[in-house]
């Protein structure tokens, strides 16, 4: 990559491909999802090589549960074993990682799991590591206008009083800044209920690389990409 380019401060990525990957290679789906996660611990890594200081990926969204059980069932395996691998890469790295999503619709080892890892990594200094497990960018909303609605109900918060800043605060993405650059892969060029509120000026890259596929190579083009972009924020630049 060449010198001076700015780097994003917060990449979120979409990651899609996994399965039709694996049937290309004439694997089941879970083959591909497998493969999936040994992707994102490189990512991880090259990502804070290069001065990225945020990533958050989109792993199992809150329509994946639609999915053929036995698919749900092993994705779920693969998370359970994951987050074991993930305390282990964090220790080593260094890594602080959070989850976003509605926990309470996992089952509750994977709930105790998670709070370990969080709680392991809080104060890690190195990459924040985001993952969005039973997410969708619309129930997160929702979630976050139950909560303003309860406080003005219980009189600790005047209507008038709510701002942007509060909405943001209080959803799942509460301190962290909001993402630059957007990547998804496989081709697909949509954002699939993924962080609706946070992406409001955020720089969009789609590739045809499956994310099996993707590399630090892949990562250098979309931010090479992003470097050519213009962010006006809504504003006209002389």
């Amino acid at each position: 990559m060449e010198e001076g380019m700015k780097i994003p401060k917060h990449v979120a990525i979409i990651l899609d491909g996994n399965g039709r990957w694996a049937k290309s290679k004439g694997m089941p789906r879970n083959y591909g999802h497998a493969q999936g996660a040994k992707t994102v611990e490189v990512i991880c890594e090259e990502a804070y090589r290069m001065g990225i200081q945020y990533l958050t990926v989109y792993a199992f969204s809150t329509e994946n549960w639609n999915r053929p059980q036995e698919e749900v069932d092993a994705l779920m395996k693969l998370l359970r074993n994951y987050m074991k691998t993930c305390l282990k890469t964090a220790e080593k790295n260094n890594m602080c990682v959070r989850i976003l999503g509605d926990k309470t619709g996992l089952d509750e080892d994977i709930r105790e799991r998670i709070a370990q890892l969080e709680a392991a990594t809080v104060n890690n200094t190195g990459l924040h590591f985001q993952i969005a497990l039973n997410y969708g960018g619309r129930d997160e909303i929702v979630r976050a206008v139950r909560n303003l609605a309860s406080r003005v109900k219980e009189g600790s918060l005047e209507l008038d009083d709510i701002t942007e800043q509060m909405v943001s605060d209080t959803l799942d993405t509460y301190s962290l800044p909001e993402p630059d650059l957007l990547i998804r892969t496989c081709n697909e060029q949509r954002i699939s209920n993924f962080l609706l509120w946070q992406l409001a000026y955020t720089e969009f890259y789609f590739t045809e690389t499956a994310w099996p596929d993707f590399s630090k190579e892949e990562l250098e083009k979309a931010i090479v990409s992003y470097n050519k972009r213009d962010r006006k924020y809504g504003m006209v630049k002389g």
